[in-house]
C-alpha cells in the first residue's frame, strides 16, 4: 500500500525514526522500507510534521507492506490450553479435549518447544513423580530447563519438578544471608539448593532426598551450574537429619501433603532463630491454622517455641484447595 513517508539517507534512518516515534508520528502498522540509499520511514495519516527539519529529509510516498502478526495459540486453536514448559519439553493437563491438536499447535508457534507430553497421573509415590504419555515431537522426558540463571538438567518420570514455583524460589533466595546454613530437606533436582549456593557462594547448603534417580540429577546439576558449597545426600531426611543438628539458620520443607511427618525432624537441625519454609495443601476453609497448630506442637516438643513470620498462597492446586507456604522463626 501506499502512504506518505520520510525518504531519509540510511545513515540518519534511526535518529529519524526516534524522533518521529517519540512524536507520535510512526505508522507501525507497515514495515519500514529500503533500497540501497535511502529509508522510508511510514507515517500516520495526521503526523505532526512541525520542527522535523532533518537535512536531506524528504516527505514524499512510497510502497508499505503490512506487518504480519505472528499467529498465537489461541487464535489457533479457538482457545486457551493449559500447560506448562520446562525445557523444551510442554506439558499438557490430561484435562485438555483435544490434546493432538494442541501439541501441533504448540510445536508451531513456540519453537523452543521440542517435545509434547500429557500428564497421566498427578504426583505420587515415595519418590513423588509422575506418569507421561507422550503426543507429538522428540520422544523423551528428558530436558534442561534454566531458570534465573541456573540449569537443571530432568527427566520429567525419575524426579518432579515444577517451573511454576520459579518465583517462590527466588523469594526465600533473598531471605538467605551470606554465611548461612540451609538444609532443604526435600530437595529433588535441587531448584532451591543450587539457586541459593549459585547466589550466595558462602552459604553452606545441604541437600537431602530420597529418590535415588533425583539424587543422580542433583548430583549432576551441581556440577553443571558449578557450585562447590552444595553437600547432595541420598537418604530419608529423617535420618540423614541426625548428622547436622543444630546448625540451620533455614529449613527448606517443600513436601506438600506429607511435610507434617518430617516435622520433628526438622526441630532436630533447629536452632533459636532457624525459619522454616513450611509448605503444604490446604483447604480454603483452613488454609494456616491446622499447618500452624502442628509446626508449633513439634517445636513444644523439641523446648522450642515459634514467631510466626509469614503466610501466603503459593498457587491453586485444585478447586478449594491451595498450596501454601507458612514461614516461621523458631524462638526459645
Amino acid at each position: 500500500m501506499k502512504k506518505q513517508c520520510v525518504q531519509v539517507d540510511k545513515k540518519k534512518g534511526e535518529q529519524v525514526r526516534k524522533v518521529l516515534m517519540e512524536k507520535g508520528s510512526l505508522d507501525t502498522t507497515v514495515r519500514i522500507a529500503s533500497d540501497e540509499q535511502y529509508i522510508y520511514i511510514p507515517l500516520i495519516s495526521d503526523a505532526d510534521l512541525t520542527e522535523l527539519l532533518f537535512e536531506d529529509a524528504l516527505v514524499t510516498e512510497h510502497e508499505f507492506m503490512l506487518h504480519e502478526k505472528p499467529a498465537t495459540l489461541e487464535h489457533m486453536l479457538g482457545y486457551m490450553p493449559r500447560y506448562e514448559v520446562i525445557g523444551s519439553i510442554a506439558l499438557l493437563e490430561s484435562g485438555e479435549t483435544d490434546l493432538e491438536r494442541a501439541a501441533d499447535m504448540l510445536l508451531q508457534v513456540n519453537p523452543h518447544i521440542r517435545t509434547v507430553l500429557a500428564a497421566l497421573s498427578p504426583v505420587e509415590g515415595e519418590f513423588r513423580t509422575r506418569r507421561f504419555t507422550f503426543i507429538n515431537g522428540e520422544n523423551t522426558t528428558q530436558t534442561v530447563h534454566r531458570e534465573y540463571g541456573c540449569r537443571y538438567a530432568i527427566d520429567m518420570e525419575k524426579a518432579y519438578f515444577t517451573p511454576r514455583l520459579a518465583t517462590e524460589r527466588s523469594r526465600i533466595l533473598e531471605q538467605v544471608k551470606d554465611g548461612e546454613v540451609v538444609i532443604d530437606m526435600f530437595a529433588g533436582v535441587g531448584p532451591f539448593s543450587i539457586l541459593i549456593a549459585k547466589n550466595r557462594p558462602s552459604c553452606r547448603v545441604i541437600a537431602i532426598d530420597k529418590n535415588p534417580e533425583a539424587v543422580k540429577f542433583l548430583r549432576h546439576n551441581i556440577a553443571l551450574n558449578a557450585v562447590g558449597n552444595v553437600e547432595a545426600i541420598e537418604g530419608d531426611a529423617k535420618e540423614v537429619v541426625r548428622n547436622y543438628a543444630g546448625i540451620a539458620d533455614h529449613i527448606i520443607m517443600n513436601l506438600p501433603h506429607t511435610a507434617q511427618e518430617f516435622l520433628e525432624a526438622a526441630m532436630v537441625v533447629a536452632k533459636p532463630g532457624t525459619v522454616i519454609h513450611y509448605y503444604d495443601i490446604t483447604p480454603e476453609d483452613d488454609l494456616y491454622p491446622t499447618s500452624l497448630s502442628h509446626i508449633e506442637i513439634a517445636a513444644s516438643r523439641a523446648g522450642f517455641d515459634i514467631d510466626p513470620i509469614a503466610t501466603r498462597i503459593v498457587r491453586s492446586y485444585s478447586p478449594h484447595q491451595f498450596n501454601v507456604c507458612i514461614e516461621v522463626r523458631i524462638t526459645g
